[in-house]
């Protein structure tokens, strides 16, 4: 879900907003819902408001914002104007209880009944429901909403934040409570949807790793990253270090939601269209060659292995300082930037399968490729239980590892085979959660009919048959490989590459620059991230446009296309990981480590100070959600 939809865009103004409660400040909590007056969901909701104003008092404020849905339900857009102009009355509040308190439909008659129910000089009122300036103001909530992803309602937003947890009393009670386990949430929540939040734990685990191997305690940042770890009966049977253990071991984990994003981009995504297509493969393939090219221009020898280091593309990196840019980023350029880092992560894949296999035992082969055939089977049985996939991928891990290449390509291959289905159609989906629901609600009815407590009913057989149907509506809406994505992906990003940035950039910047080849080295890996990437993208578009096989991006001017290049430079833990693969129990490893962090710190200011500088923001549209 990206942030924009996420984070409340224009901030509650109670100049203009429709504030009930203590108002807006620091110790009330602020509740804006996006909402409808016809909307039956809405109505629903409002009886779980009443009960929050009455437990929290003068704690809450309630802010309502109107979007009107006017083709599912005609009418609600007049409800919203006779709102507002009850609003110029200083009537709000009364009129809107008013028109929840009505059942749909409401006419035009009905809500002039409830404007005379609350008292309102009618003549006044009647001019005013047909202002256009209303029907503006009401229009320009619509947009807010749009703007903030709003695609139904209700809509709710606590203190900023989209709120997306359940809407009964006691859910929400909790959260607008702020217990300290709800605050450490919404705090890690919060720092999540920070653009660049995954790209900052990364600078800071590889800052942190620098500090530590250029401190005191150097010794003790080499004895934990080189403690060797078994698994086995007697531990030995697979013994790695800390630092491969991540490198092959965690790094599977990123692997997989590479794998993913490769075939969602191919599948559904900005690879599927030729034309779209054509330019940031092009150009990710050209970007990997120039950088190659000026480095093994600067290395012959024994140096020469380390060319792949400037060839990587951190995307987390580029799309994080693209986001953090706003409207000086375009959106097509992000497309590109985006759809490049995916052929970029293809290429990097095959460049450690290839050129850097560790001792080479091809029997081990047979046993992969079986475990290969088992996730295909699995895949063609239509088996959607995911532990299946994960014994194979298992298998194929330690086949792979045995065999000498790096192990944590598995996860390319489990990306492959795990399944995916058609989008569902939702009314069937929304009749079999509608009826579990309403089922239980019945029985709730029952039981304090009789006198009992609607909690027993929590014990009934009917409780858990609700609870089934309900999860299996809810899991049916995401696939397999859609569910794994959503579960591993925040591991990936605050976990498994700060853990693997942590233990292979810690590298001492004291390293000697007078050993044979350690300048030859540095100067082609930096050389090859600031000069080499962006040269290729731009050459190969140079060409690509020319001979009409590929357009660039509608909304990028070229100096902001030229930004964005430069910012391709910018590597990440995979460009680490080919250093220390090109230079193994070397010094040389430490020198093309430096080489990627510095050419990466350079490409990115370069690269951003060239967005800025491009021209005026970018005016974006805003989503158009469904009304």
């Amino acid at each position: 879900m990206s942030s924009q939809g996420v984070r409340l865009q224009r901030p509650i103004d109670p100049g203009r907003d429709h504030v009930r409660g203590a108002g807006v400040g620091r110790d009330a909590v602020n509740v804006l819902i996006y909402g409808d007056y016809l909307c039956p969901y809405c109505r629903r909701l409002r009886g779980v408001l009443d009960r929050l104003r009455q437990a929290m008092g003068e704690r809450l404020a309630y802010v309502f914002r109107h979007f009107p849905n006017e083709r599912a339900h005609p009418g609600a857009e007049f409800a919203s104007r006779a709102a507002e102009a009850a609003a110029r009355q200083g009537r709000f509040w009364e009129m809107h209880d008013a028109l929840y308190a009505r059942e749909p439909p409401l006419t035009r008659e009905h809500v002039l009944e409830a404007a005379r129910s609350i008292g309102l000089d009618m003549d006044r009122f009647d001019h005013d429901v047909d202002d256009p300036q209303l029907r503006e103001r009401v229009e320009e909530d619509l947009a807010d909403g749009r703007a903030n992803g709003v695609t139904g309602t209700p809509t709710i937003f606590v203190d900023g934040q989209r709120y997306d947890g359940a809407w009964d009393f006691y859910s929400m009670l909790e959260a607008l409570e702020r217990p300290v386990g709800a605050r450490v949430q919404r705090t890690a929540r919060a720092f999540a949807n920070l653009p660049a939040s995954a790209g900052l734990v990364l600078l800071i685990a590889a800052a942190a790793a620098l500090v530590l191997a250029n401190t005191p305690l150097a010794s003790l940042y080499d004895h934990v990253v080189d403690a060797r770890i078994g698994v086995g009966v007697t531990t030995r049977a697979l013994s790695l270090s800390v630092a491969d253990w991540c490198s092959e071991g965690l790094l599977t984990v990123f692997f997989l939601l590479v794998g993913l994003e490769i075939r969602r981009e191919m599948t559904a995504g900005s690879l599927t269209d030729r034309r779209a297509a054509v330019l940031p493969v092009l150009c990710a393939v050209a970007g990997t060659l120039a950088p190659a090219g000026i480095y093994l221009a600067l290395n012959h020898g024994a140096t020469a292995p380390g060319w792949s280091a400037a060839t990587s593309t951190g995307i987390a990196f580029a799309l994080g300082i693209l986001a953090v840019l706003g409207r000086r980023a375009p959106v097509g350029l992000k497309v590109f930037v985006a759809a490049l880092a995916v052929v970029d992560d293809i290429l990097s894949v095959l460049i450690l399968a290839i050129f850097y296999p560790r001792d080479f035992h091809g029997v081990w082969l047979i046993a992969a490729a079986a475990a290969i055939g088992l996730m295909l089977a699995l895949n063609r049985w239509r088996v959607y239980a995911g532990w299946p996939y994960l014994a194979a991928t298992l298998g194929l891990w330690l086949a792979v590892h045995a065999a000498g290449v790096n192990a944590a390509l598995a996860g390319v291959a489990l990306a492959i085979f795990l399944p995916t289905r058609p989008a569902p159609a939702a009314g069937p989906l929304l009749a079999q959660a509608a009826t579990a629901l309403a089922a239980l609600e019945h029985a709730q009815t029952e039981a304090r009919g009789a006198g009992g407590d609607s909690a027993s009913v929590e014990q009934e057989p009917i409780w858990d048959w609700a609870s089934r149907n309900l999860s299996a509506a809810s899991a049916r809406l995401l696939s397999p490989a859609d569910r794994v994505e959503r579960a591993v992906a925040p591991w990936s990003a605050y976990v498994v590459l700060p853990l693997f940035a942590f233990s292979a950039t810690g590298v001492a910047v004291g390293v000697d620059l007078r050993a044979p080849g350690a300048l030859h080295v540095l100067a082609g890996v930096v050389l090859g991230l600031v000069v080499g990437k962006p040269l290729g993208i731009l050459l190969a578009t140079l060409a690509a446009v020319s001979a009409r096989i590929a357009v660039m991006p509608d909304d990028t001017s070229l100096r902001a296309f030229i930004g964005g290049a430069v910012l391709c430079g910018v590597s990440d833990p995979v460009g680490l990981l080919m250093a220390e693969s090109a230079f193994p129990h070397q010094d040389l490893a430490a020198v093309a480590k430096i080489g990627v962090l510095a050419g990466s710190a350079v490409a990115a200011v370069l690269g951003a100070l060239t967005l800025v500088s491009s021209g005026k923001a970018v005016t974006q549209a805003p989503a158009q959600g469904a009304a």
